[in-house]
């Protein structure tokens, strides 16, 4: 089983090393793929050093399967080329979550819709991940009929330059910004590039992909993307509408019954989900679940869970991990 991880060398492509070896992923062969500026640079796997390589040299040692994270403009570019030379393109970039014709999967409520055909799948965004993993099992229960989100994002959903400039400014240090204004002591109303409609494009990811994912366009989603200094992990508060009641304690049932989601509900002793405890961990965290007394069939909730893991590197090693256990590579 190769396996070729393209943008090894970025914040994902580590995390995603991470993962495989964490979840003894059956990998025979690693291929390290990169930007030209990094070939030739040496990463350790396994206890074992391998040198990164270009993107053709990694087409040309046929992978099975290509974990992708590079950014939208070599998804586009060059996801197709591996998808031709027969290998599974396992993409984390927006470039192809709305094509029609490519599954948007999050394995733990929609991977049955993959099949031998799809050459590349495409991972969702972080913050839409975490929702719909939290919102599924409610939706098949209640029917969603809308939701409000307010997310609150950590600097590594922007990179490793976001990171940078929060350790100088803590520092003191001028230096490279990845934003327009500080980070520290801020809280930033602007997650990506805004379009026509004055939402940004995070914004617009979560009403898109939670319809596509879920395979309802009848859900309505609006939503606030807001970066904030916290080094890793996102959160959102989710106020959800359904068209059918519900009780709490049922709800905190499904919850805990779900599969990759881990209930953390109990305001008596304080418990509830936060980014420090869900940091390096695998797992979408629910709490703070109650009541809407403003109208009715509606339910707040509070969901976490580390960006780069679950949000990224972790569901995509899942999906690699059913096709395999599907025999669809």
């Amino acid at each position: 089983m190769k396996v070729a991880v393209v943008g090894v060398t970025g914040l994902v492509g580590q995390v995603m090393l991470d993962v495989l070896e964490k979840r003894q992923f059956p990998i025979t062969e690693l291929i390290p793929v990169a930007s030209e500026r990094s070939i030739g640079k040496t990463i350790s796997f396994k206890n074992q050093d391998y040198k990164v390589v270009g993107l053709q040299d990694a087409i040309n040692a046929k992978p099975k399967i290509a974990l992708f994270s590079a950014g939208g403009n070599t998804s586009l570019e060059w996801a197709p080329k591996f998808a031709e030379a027969g290998i599974t393109v396992i993409d984390n970039s927006s470039a192809w979550r709305m094509d029609h014709d490519k599954q948007l999967v999050v394995p733990e409520i929609n991977a049955q819709k993959l099949s031998k055909s799809d050459k590349i799948i495409a991972n969702p965004n972080c913050s839409t991940i975490q929702m719909v993993m939290a919102l599924a099992p409610l939706h098949n229960k209640y029917k969603i009929k809308r939701i409000v989100v307010s997310t609150y994002q950590s600097i590594s959903g922007t990179g490793s330059k976001a990171i940078k400039q929060l350790e100088n400014e803590l520092a003191g240090i001028k230096g490279e910004m990845a934003y327009h204004y500080p980070i520290h002591q801020n809280a930033i109303p602007h997650c990506d590039v805004f379009e026509d409609n004055g939402y940004t494009k995070e914004e617009m990811k979560l009403v898109r992909e939670t319809q596509k994912i879920l395979d309802d366009r009848t859900i309505a989603v609006t939503a606030t993307a807001v970066r904030i200094p916290t080094a890793g992990g996102h959160s959102e508060a989710v106020n959800v509408e359904f068209e059918n009641d519900f009780s709490i304690d049922e709800v905190r049932q499904l919850l805990h019954q779900t599969p990759g989601v881990v209930l953390q509900d109990n305001i008596d002793v304080n418990t509830y989900p936060m980014p420090i405890y869900a940091h390096g961990k695998d797992d979408v965290f629910v709490g703070r679940i109650r009541r809407d007394g403003s109208q009715p069939n509606t339910l707040n909730l509070w969901i976490v869970s580390d960006n780069l893991r679950k949000g990224a590197a972790t569901n995509t090693i899942q999906i690699a991990e059913y096709l395999i256990s599907q025999n669809l590579l």
